[in-house]
């Protein structure tokens, strides 16, 4: 089972994860490379509350002490490298692709 490429992250990403048995939320502990990483924005620009609705994904690049790099397109106009820290509250949580 392979999976499926995506436009948008709510209606076909994570449901696909989800049925799959291959997600994990913002607590997951094995984060990996190239796991995709779903956000859900505060739409006031400002933090929380979070509405339980995925904005935008990325790729998990790698995980190393309590910190989360990712790859992300459309961020910032550009495709860049990101950080947070692993539980960050606007994590809403992982695909986890069968590799």
């Amino acid at each position: 089972k392979s999976e499926p490429r995506f436009a948008a992250c709510q209606s076909q990403g994570i449901p696909w994860f989800q049925s799959h048995g291959q997600w994990g939320d913002r607590n997951y502990p094995n984060i990996a490379p190239g796991d995709a990483i779903f956000f859900d924005w505060d739409n006031k620009g400002s933090s929380g509350p979070q509405d339980g609705q995925s904005d935008h994904v990325g790729i998990v690049e790698k995980c190393e002490n309590g910190i989360v790099y990712t790859i992300e397109g459309n961020s910032g106009d550009s495709c860049r490298q990101n950080q947070y820290p692993v539980g960050y509250y606007e994590i809403l949580g992982y695909g986890i692709p069968a590799f």
